[in-house]
């Protein structure tokens, strides 16, 4: 006797399930991201505070260094400041294409993002998913190597490098430096001339550790950890780009929440843009406000000595360079993990413009890849 199909709802939710036990290997099953408890860090919504058009905004990043914007913002309560009694909630990720997925999904509103998941996302839903709104973080990306086995760059050919994950930023930043360099590999599997492992940040360095990699093109604080396990700088992304400048953190918002909550979305970007004044001004306490975020994101702070070395590498910056994002929408193309894209309205800088109009600074450029300045 042939068994009963199950309803499609019972397999989901028993699928969903497995996922859940699998959290710890896997912390963005079925829920997207990491959600931050109360008293975790997270300024309070202050009593008798005035609430803007949305009663929650909930806001995605990564633990890295790269998006201590998002980390330090939190950790001093510059965002919940700046929203009033529109309380923020916190959720982390380990890697761009998730948290794309969680803002498809509805499960964030607005998040810190690298450039590649921000121009799949926005190209696979036909300019209809996301608008990036702001700058945030410039470099802060390297190729650290294990020096027995790697002493130039000709060396890595026919080595294990890996990358956080197939499509994202620097997935697609080392496979464009590997068409560079004249060799072949295959975009989707990792092989080839090179083998690109994608693995998980909080895994690669212990990866490195067992050797099962021999280096990796990531983004700091994993490039410094990778330092301190006694690997070396080979190549430093920034020394790739004119004036060594390249987006490699922005803001993006769902274009329902901007559309239906531009208020919230302006409150957090003046939130964004002091905590980066903020940080800049005041380096020693920022350090340690964003790795007591690290602490509470990724499990345990950093080591003073590798978050000197990694903190270094990051510049702030509210400029969103999109004439780079451009540059990097090209790199995608060229390695295979993306069509000739339309990223025209991929940007809506006019609640930033708002932001920095009040500070008496200038607008920033869109590159011509904004919703026209007509509108702006």
């Amino acid at each position: 006797m042939s068994a009963t199909p199950q309803p499609r709802r019972d397999i989901r939710r028993r699928s969903c399930l497995v996922l859940v036990a699998l959290a710890l290997l896997a912390p963005t099953a079925c829920g997207y991201g990491s959600q931050r408890a109360r008293g975790s860090g997270a300024a309070a919504v202050a009593p008798g505070s005035r609430k803007l058009s949305a009663d929650t905004v909930r806001i995605g990043y990564f633990p890295n260094l790269t998006h201590m914007t998002a980390l330090a913002g939190e950790q001093e309560g510059f965002f919940q400041k700046e929203l009033g009694g529109t309380k923020a909630e916190y959720v982390a990720f380990d890697a761009g294409p998730t948290e794309i997925e969680a803002l498809n999904a509805g499960s964030v509103d607005i998040g810190w993002i690298g450039p590649s998941p921000a121009i799949n996302g926005y190209t696979r839903s036909g300019g209809k998913s996301l608008r990036i709104v702001s700058g945030s973080a410039s470099g802060g990306v390297k190729l650290v190597v294990n020096p027995k086995k790697i002493k130039s760059l000709e060396d890595v050919k026919a080595k294990r490098i890996a990358t956080p994950q197939l499509g994202n930023t620097q997935d697609v930043a080392f496979l464009n430096w590997i068409a560079d360099q004249g060799w072949k590999v295959d975009a989707q599997s990792g092989k080839g001339d090179v083998s690109v492992v994608r693995t998980d940040n909080k895994i690669t360095p212990d990866a490195y550790k067992a050797g099962s990699i021999d280096g990796a093109w990531v983004p700091e604080p994993t490039a410094s950890k990778l330092v301190s396990e006694g690997a070396s700088v080979l190549l430093d992304e920034a020394d790739l780009w004119p004036g060594r400048k390249f987006v490699i953190t922005q803001v993006v918002v769902s274009q329902r929440f901007l559309k239906e909550h531009a208020d919230v979305v302006e409150a957090v970007l003046r939130g964004s843009v002091r905590t980066n004044a903020w940080i800049r001004s005041h380096p020693a306490e920022a350090k340690l406000a964003v790795n007591r975020a690290l602490g509470s994101a990724g499990g345990r702070p950093l080591p003073r000595a590798v978050l000197d070395r990694a903190w270094s590498s990051v510049e702030l910056l509210d400029d969103p360079l999109a004439a780079t994002l451009r540059e990097e929408a090209a790199h995608a193309v060229r390695t295979g993990l993306l069509e000739h894209p339309d990223l025209n309205g991929i940007y809506d800088l006019r609640p930033l413009d708002r932001v920095l109009r009040d500070l008496g600074r200038p607008a920033v450029s869109d590159a011509g890849l904004g919703i026209g300045q007509e509108a702006r």
